[in-house]
């Protein structure tokens, strides 16, 4: 195995660089969505110009992190789990936030392989955090956003949505 010349590391570090920044501009759209220290852990629902309601789902919250579910009320025909929802981890601290999965179901091990290589577990969760950066300029643009969110008592789990 030969060592990386510097093109290779630079280009490396700058994707890397990239999705870190990437994870903070993530968390500036979302804090721009919903304020984080008026959510407890409970669904919240959005009704943007587009009609559709957006669900966000406060799974867990701790000192640091937040954890939660963004999705639409949507249907997936095939498997009955609301879709398209992202699993969102949320560093309060760092301000920055990370989707961990966008697939029904379905790990990084699963879509990736027990041992992929750095390169290739960068480039996967640039994807799923590109998707994220991108459904969140679109949910503002529909007028999903602070003050829009009300919280639905005594919503249940649907049952086929496992994640």
């Amino acid at each position: 195995m030969r060592a990386p010349d510097n093109a290779d590391l630079y280009r490396r570090l700058n994707r890397f660089t990239w999705l870190m920044d990437l994870y903070t501009d993530n968390f500036l759209r979302l804090q721009a969505m919903a304020e984080f220290d008026a959510l407890s852990a409970g669904v919240y629902l959005s009704e943007g110009r587009d009609g559709l309601r957006l669900r966000l789902e406060v799974l867990e919250r701790h000192a640091y992190t937040i954890e939660c579910k963004l999705s639409y009320t949507l249907r997936d025909s095939r498997t009955g789990a609301l879709d398209p929802s992202a699993m969102i981890r949320v560093y309060l601290d760092s301000r920055q936030c990370e989707v961990s999965h966008c697939y029904v179901g379905r790990r990084w091990q699963d879509v990736l392989g027990v041992h992929p290589s750095t390169e290739r577990m960068v480039s996967h969760r640039l994807r799923m955090n590109g998707f994220l950066n991108k459904w969140l300029q679109y949910l503002k643009q529909q007028g999903h956003g602070r003050g829009g969110w009300r919280r639905e008592e005594g919503v249940p789990e649907p049952a086929a949505d496992v994640m």
